[in-house]
């Protein structure tokens, strides 16, 4: 089976790398603004980025799923954690989100397994 972590961060890392070769202030702008939106403020981090994995679920974008439940991961949120944040999206965004809520859980297992190698 292919690592779909790998797969997602190579091609999300050459793609990035292209759309800010191009030197488009507005994209670069919003780039930096969303890199700045979740650092420690009145919100902890742990927090922020709960809110950005259930705003992307809700809004039903797996990449957006993806790079927040990698981060989650890596700032060591627990699967319990993300799992009730995920059911919060599920309940707000209603039924169309459960085929996000699938891979999401399937991208999670695989930050899991790679984690454990």
């Amino acid at each position: 089976m292919s690592n779909i972590v790998e797969e997602f961060n190579d091609y999300r890392s050459r793609m990035n790398d292209k759309i800010l070769q191009d030197n488009n202030k507005i994209i670069k702008r919003i780039f930096n603004l969303d890199t700045n939106a979740y650092q420690e403020g009145a919100l902890d981090i742990k927090t922020k980025e709960l809110l950005g994995l259930v705003a992307s679920a809700v809004l039903r974008c797996d990449d957006c799923v993806k790079y927040h439940l990698e981060t989650s991961h890596k700032i060591g949120l627990s699967k319990e954690e993300v799992s009730e944040a995920l059911g919060i999206a599920t309940l707000v965004g209603g039924t169309i989100v459960i085929p996000h809520l699938r891979r999401a859980f399937e991208f999670w297992e695989a930050l899991e397994a790679n984690n454990q190698s």
